[in-house]
């Protein structure tokens, strides 16, 4: 499990095409991660991914083939840079939101536009993702927590301080780019609770469902 703060930006050093699948050697650059323990977790870009090898400069990973069809991972070769965020421990501040590492999909970057000196990013995802994505709820992109602003159909907007800039790939991101997406967990539990396939008697999450559980209460 991760918070989507990501520690820093490391970059594709080799890639190895094996049997159908991909191996990929990384270097820690400015993250200040390394080494990682030998089957130890690391999210690159969004991804949880195992370290098979781990020096104090660089870590080899694994990358299958679902891992390739469904993230952003298929187009990326060696030069390209990704965000680095190593797995929460017992006690760790969660200063973004639980973030797992399970790509739900890949979005695309559809506009940019200074917001003061921030910047505002609009992102399209897929149609069956849009339901997860709620105004003022949390949104992993890239494996970066971040909050959304606005929600429009299949599109979303959230705010990218300079510092999140600076300190992620969010300030290479460019209009008709590719970015992992991975909705809030939350939203997953809640439509699971409210679905009949989930055990509910009732196919929709209405008021007294949810405080039945403990996620709304009385006015």
């Amino acid at each position: 499990m991760f918070s989507g703060i990501v520690k820093g930006v490391g970059r594709i050093l080799e890639r190895h095409d094996l049997g159908g699948d991909r191996r990929w050697v990384v270097a820690f650059a400015d993250s200040g991660l390394g080494p990682l323990a030998i089957g130890g977790s690391i999210a690159v870009s969004g991804v949880c991914l195992t370290a098979i090898e781990s020096s104090a400069e660089r870590f080899t990973v694994d990358l299958s083939r679902e891992t390739l069809d469904v993230t952003t991972f298929g187009k990326l070769g060696v030069g390209a840079r990704v965000n680095l965020e190593a797995p929460l421990k017992i006690g760790d501040p969660l200063d973004g939101h639980l973030v797992t590492g399970h790509v739900d999909g890949v979005g695309e970057v559809v506009d940019l536009a200074p917001a003061a000196r921030s910047t505002t990013v609009r992102i399209r995802v897929p149609e069956a993702l849009s339901r997860y994505v709620a105004q003022k709820g949390s949104i992993a992109v890239d494996g970066v927590s971040l909050t959304v602003n606005a929600v429009q159909g299949d599109t979303f907007e959230v705010n990218v301080i300079p510092h999140t800039q600076a300190v992620t790939v969010i300030g290479e991101y460019r209009r008709g780019g590719a970015v992992n997406i991975e909705v809030d967990i939350i939203a997953r539990y809640l439509e699971r609770l409210g679905s009949a396939e989930g055990g509910a008697k009732t196919t929709g999450a209405g008021m007294e469902l949810l405080r039945r559980h403990g996620y709304a209460r009385e006015n």
